[in-house]
């Protein structure tokens, strides 16, 4: 069975801290949707007397009885029996690997989650829809064999969930519970769609890569050795629990530095529950070229201050409304701090230039560097869309924006003027700038989007934003990475990242990736330094495609064609398609059926996407047949 380990600490009290393993569960949690979904109604109901032995799967006015064992079969062996022969199309390798998945976890850790978000109008409209996938069944019998499931065993299936209900048979209509599903996973329909399109519309000719002529390689570390030193600035004006009773706001740095250095400081920035060091790979490798960097940890929402949490705090709040105009704050902050250290330090004067800064932030770190270069950050837009958008099929990234919507501010300008550019690496953009917000962008940006990213999915996050930027852009798209290729977790080690819903490419599988990074960063900001010229060849679409390998086709661009925009009007379109409302009409049987077999399909069969005209896409969308 696949593994997918919430937690394993059974003697943690309720007041012990949480450890970064503990922590990697938690994010695991949060980042996998369908069984967020179900663990929604674990929490606090008494364990039913008897458990089901069959389930009914609805669809339209057509019914077939199945027995849970031959469901257990299937998911173990692959074996499908005569009971299950009508649904031998959907029984796909995909659909038994979602069968055979569970959960191990602790009960007191689903409690402080779920307890304020059962009452919250968000959890109310998943329980509502929850209910129309299983039209026989109480939210109370649906929670009763959740916690049943749970006090079972240590771990939680979807077999193990319904052989745990309280009825002898559970009814399940198929066309809520597929529309379900495929909310939860649009995000990665979304990506398969846009990885060929990527990889066509983007591409340059053979013709034009072979005149490619450079002869050195940005992406190796340079001659320069690197020094190191760490220091920790606090922000006596700004509370570090955004709550008037913290102390000063604590902001670690890493000071990256050669012997001789040259042009403008670099700033990074790391994404939600990451550090300081997750990118020192790339800090590294800019110093040994004679660039200064600062790392900087961000306290309110770093790996470090999520696992000084007790179990009692509640991961609903993981990431403070503030910390949206905060984060901004902290990088002008270090910048005026270290412009009135470096008078003491007589041999590091010279070694921090504050006047000329390149901002580059991974995710959330991403946005914050697009806000110092300019853009205008709009929390009203952030509300409507928080208010409009179902619950399900949210990406991690949208339920993070959406921690912004509490803010009173409509909109809020944070551009800092030392900065001169930006690199945004995943950026988790979505509606935090509205829709005209990054025109407001002063400085050069370069954005990166990898379309197998389901944390701040590629279409809303990085594609669509793109487009609104009027500055000198580039935008440097991946097919087959995800929004954490870029990182480098060798501090930290185990696998962070791999609890999520779609398998991370990291460690040597992203090695290409953090190569391209290295040199894309260096020839970026080289452009601020009199070797700008000669650096400037590795800004191009075939450096960049040069670079792909067989698993990760890799494209640059400095706007998109009239053929791109087409077709990211298309990919909107059947993604927003998920989440309007049927419209209401006369059915026949027939119909339903039909229907109720094409979003199944849909569900659990894996499309070939083909490279050809509009019509084709959507039957390979259908079928697991090529195009």
């Amino acid at each position: 069975m696949n593994k997918l380990v919430l937690s394993r600490y059974p003697h943690l009290t309720p007041t012990s801290t949480v450890s970064p393993s503990r922590l990697h569960d938690w994010l695991s949690f949060v980042r996998f949707p369908l069984f967020s979904l179900a663990l929604l109604c674990c929490w606090g109901v008494a364990q039913p007397t008897h458990a089901a032995e069959q389930v009914t799967l609805r669809l339209g006015f057509v019914e077939k009885t199945v027995q849970l064992d031959d469901l257990e079969e299937f998911a173990e062996t692959g074996e499908i029996s005569a009971s299950l022969k009508l649904f031998s199309p959907l029984l796909t390798p995909e659909l038994r690997e979602v069968l055979s998945s569970y959960l191990a976890l602790e009960p007191e850790i689903v409690d402080s989650f779920l307890e304020e978000l059962l009452n919250s109008p968000d959890g109310q409209r998943l329980m509502e829809q929850l209910q129309e996938a299983l039209p026989n069944s109480s939210i109370t019998e649906f929670q009763a064999a959740l916690s049943l499931a749970l006090a079972q065993t240590d771990s939680l299936s979807i077999l193990s969930v319904l052989r745990s209900h309280p009825q002898d048979t559970i009814v399940i209509d198929m066309r809520p519970a597929a529309s379900i599903a495929l909310k939860l996973h649009s995000y990665l329909i979304q990506g398969k769609m846009l990885a060929p399109i990527l990889e066509r519309e983007l591409a340059v000719s053979e013709d034009e890569l072979a005149t490619l002529n450079v002869s050195f390689d940005p992406s190796q570390r340079g001659k320069q050795q690197v020094r190191q030193r760490s220091v920790i600035l606090r922000d006596k004006q700004r509370d570090s629990r955004n709550d008037g009773q913290g102390q000063d706001r604590k902001i670690p740095v890493d000071l990256y530095y050669a012997a001789d250095t040259r042009g403008p400081l670099i700033v990074m920035s790391h994404g939600f529950a990451a550090d300081r060091k997750f990118m020192n790979y790339l800090a590294e490798h800019l110093a040994s070229h004679g660039f200064s960097v600062l790392s900087i940890e961000h306290p309110g929402n770093s790996i470090n201050t999520l696992v000084s949490m007790t179990l009692e705090f509640n991961p609903s709040k993981l990431l403070s409304a503030s910390e949206f105009i905060d984060r901004p704050q902290d990088v002008s902050f270090v910048l005026d701090k270290l412009d009135e250290l470096r008078q003491d330090w007589s041999y590091l004067y010279e070694k921090f230039n504050t006047d000329e800064v390149v901002v580059i932030g991974h995710s959330l770190g991403g946005s914050t560097a697009l806000a110092l270069a300019g853009g205008t950050l709009n929390f009203r837009e952030v509300r409507e869309f928080c208010q409009q958008q179902t619950p399900v099929g949210r990406s991690p990234a949208d339920w993070l924006q959406c921690s912004a919507a509490t803010l009173p501010q409509s909109k809020v300008q944070l551009r800092d003027e030392r900065v001169v550019s930006a690199i945004a690496l995943n950026p988790l953009i979505g509606q935090l700038f509205g829709e005209s917000g990054l025109d407001t962008v002063e400085t050069p940006v370069m954005l990166l989007s990898s379309s197998g990213d389901v944390i701040t999915p590629a279409l809303d996050h990085q594609l669509r934003p793109f487009q609104d930027i009027s500055e000198e852009k580039y935008l440097v798209a991946i097919a087959g990475a995800t929004h954490m290729s870029v990182t480098d977790l060798g501090h930290i080690g185990g696998d962070l990242g791999q609890g999520t819903l779609s398998r991370e490419v990291m460690g040597e599988e992203a090695k290409p990736v953090r190569r391209l990074v290295r040199g894309l960063s260096l020839a970026f900001v080289e452009q601020e330094t009199e070797q700008a010229r000669i650096y400037r060849p590795f800004l191009t679409a075939t450096y960049v495609q040069a670079l792909s390998t067989p698993e990760l086709s890799m494209r640059l661009t400095r706007d998109f064609s009239g053929s791109m925009r087409t077709w990211l009007g298309v990919v909107e379109s059947s993604h927003q398609a998920f989440f309007e409302p049927e419209a209401q009409e006369t059915r026949s049987a027939f119909q339903f059926v039909e229907d109720g077999m094409t979003y199944l399909q849909q569900m659990f069969q894996q499309p070939n996407y083909c490279q050809g005209q509009l019509n084709q896409i959507f039957t390979s969308l259908l079928s697991n047949e090529p195009a």
